[in-house]
């Protein structure tokens, strides 16, 4: 039996973090461990998460000095996940923005050994807008996601989802710990993927898109999403992948 584990990035998360665990569905605990990163967040989320972690069997709480953003988080849980034994990955966000409901059913396609990575997609099955998403960030959503496909050569319906789940087999040969520290990690990881051969699975979720609890900026990102296609372009990822953990391809995989 596989052994699970969520990675759950925290910041300014003290009223729905608890709401985030007690959804994940019960059979998960069985074999899994949830990972809180609290990322030297000003509230009271390492707090809360320390008391969860009493309360929660099955529960880990890894705590930040200094701030490290989206990226920096995951890249935290991740590594914790992978010294703990798991062997597929789940990102789920503290602010309950993608549902928790449904990570077993995500890490499915791993479990069974049809993919070492998979993305809960907001787009397919119209969840985004469905969900709330305001329509100008939508729009924003697919011309970048249009834009990537082109310069990565993928067939994503988004880049901009950020329910992604890993097999231990992926984070094992890609150099994660290099990547962005900031939200565009999702997408870097995609495309790591993708130059390996390993396209992402993806799989159509619910979505409630709520704008008030939402951190992102999306002009600053938007214009980090151009930078990582214009590193792309000048051979970074590859780059990575042959100096990093990739190294030589296993059998069935490449470098594109």
């Amino acid at each position: 039996m596989m052994k699970k584990a969520i990675v759950i990035p925290s910041y300014r998360a003290e009223k729905t973090l608890s709401s985030v665990l007690s959804r994940i569905p019960t059979a998960f605990w069985d074999d899994g461990v949830a990972i809180i990163v609290n990322d030297k967040s000003p509230d009271n989320t390492g707090a809360i998460a320390n008391e969860l972690k009493n309360r929660w069997p099955g529960l880990d709480v890894v705590h930040h000095e200094v701030n490290q953003g989206y990226g920096g988080a995951q890249k935290t849980g991740l590594k914790r996940g992978l010294d703990l034994g798991a062997n597929v990955f789940a990102v789920v966000h503290a602010d309950g923005q993608y549902a928790p409901e449904v990570v077993l059913d995500l890490m499915q396609p791993i479990i069974e050994g049809k993919a070492q990575i998979v993305q809960g997609s907001r787009v397919l099955g119209g969840g985004a807008l469905r969900g709330g998403m305001p329509y100008g960030r939508y729009i924003a959503n697919r011309v970048l996601t249009f834009l990537e496909n082109i310069v990565f050569g993928t067939r994503m319906a988004e880049f901009h989802s950020g329910y992604m789940l890993y097999s231990r087999r992926l984070l094992e040969r890609v150099p994660f710990e290099q990547l962005q520290n900031n939200y565009n990690f999702d997408a870097e990881m995609i495309l790591l993927a993708h130059l390996l051969g390993l396209e992402c699975a993806q799989i159509p979720i619910p979505t409630r898109y709520d704008d008030e609890i939402s951190s992102l900026d999306p002009i600053p990102y938007g214009i980090n999403v151009l930078k990582m296609m214009a590193r792309h372009l000048g051979g970074h990822y590859r780059e990575l992948l042959a100096k990093g953990k990739g190294g030589n391809p296993e059998p069935g995989e490449k470098i594109n």
